[in-house]
């Protein structure tokens, strides 16, 4: 009990969330109904975001270039370069799965959670919403042209315009509704009770994830010791690359807000955007293969931010003396 007691709540969300949907997956209607509820819920929390932060916040975020350019020189630049600098695996993982590490490579910033991680952690929440706004519209450009680059999709073609729309009805309306009332609603919006909503949402974006890859077989594409592998590859990747962003944003003398921006939005891999560019690009037969990696990363990033993030919101809370 005592050992639970210091675990943070959002870990025990995440793993609760995780067993919750390999024990009962949302499947069929239920899973349908489920998107809708996470689409909502997802709806709800950037109306709060809204309501939470003042127009001058709002404003100093989205003239922040720097930022916006470094996240997108991360997810764009580095990770495709990370992928190259990973071609000797292809032979232990296969050419399907490592086309799968090659493609989560290549897909762009999430957008909810990254933020989610940005606001727990004490960052710069103004500069992560459009950073990682940014990093999803880029990537319907972006992702499909790094795809013919450095992979071969046996067919193609045209990438939905949907996720613009997505992004304009989940993220930016709420957002700027939440703006419009933050005169009225900004206290309580800012509460910490209030503030717990987020981490639901975590736990609700796992859940959906989670039960998507199962509904779909994914899991029982390929066998345990190559899961494994996966695993520790998707791990090792996760820690090397907020690494790299902590190092990268102390390098360019960023101030700490910015720093963790940097690290959530720099480092997170969006499967909301990866799946539907994957099964407009590949045939039908290889996208779940091509998307395991991805699935798996997706897990292992929230895990590993959710920890990250409640670790420095403590440190935010209670400063060191001196």
């Amino acid at each position: 009990m005592r050992l639970l007691k210091k675990i943070d709540p959002l870990i025990l969300i995440v793993i609760g969330s995780l067993l919750l949907a390999v024990i009962i997956p949302a499947r069929g209607a239920a899973g349908e109904m489920l998107d809708v509820v996470n689409a909502v819920a997802i709806a709800v929390l950037f109306f709060l975001y809204g309501a939470r932060l003042s127009a001058a916040e709002t404003i100093a975020g989205l003239k922040n270039w720097r930022l916006h350019g470094v996240i997108l020189l991360i997810t764009f630049a580095l990770y495709p370069l990370v992928s190259l600098l990973l071609q000797p695996l292809e032979a232990l993982l296969g050419s399907g799965l490592f086309a799968g590490v090659v493609y989560l490579c290549l897909v762009p910033s999430t957008v909810n959670s990254s933020i989610v991680f940005t606001s727990i952690a004490g960052g710069n929440v103004p500069g992560a919403i459009v950073a990682a706004s940014a990093s999803n519209i880029a990537g319907v450009l972006l992702t499909p042209l790094l795809v013919l680059l450095l992979l071969d999709p046996t067919e193609s073609g045209e990438v939905r315009l949907g996720t613009l729309r997505d992004i304009a009805l989940q993220l930016l309306v709420p957002f700027v509704l939440g703006q419009l009332v933050h005169r009225w609603l900004g206290n309580f919006a800012s509460s910490k009770h209030v503030k717990q909503y987020d981490r639901l949402v975590i736990g609700l974006v796992v859940y959906t994830a989670l039960s998507r890859g199962i509904d779909q077989g994914i899991f029982g594409i390929v066998g345990v010791w190559e899961l494994v592998g996966i695993l520790a590859l998707t791990v090792v990747m996760v820690v090397g690359m907020l690494f790299v962003t902590l190092w990268l944003g102390r390098l360019l003398r960023f101030d700490r807000g910015d720093r963790i921006a940097i690290q959530f939005c720099g480092t997170k891999k969006s499967l909301a955007s990866g799946l539907p560019i994957a099964s407009v690009m590949f045939p039908a037969a290889s996208v779940g293969l091509l998307v395991l990696p991805l699935i798996v990363y997706h897990q292992v990033q929230l895990i590993i931010c959710s920890w990250l993030a409640s670790r420095y919101g403590r440190e935010q809370e209670q400063p060191a003396e001196g």
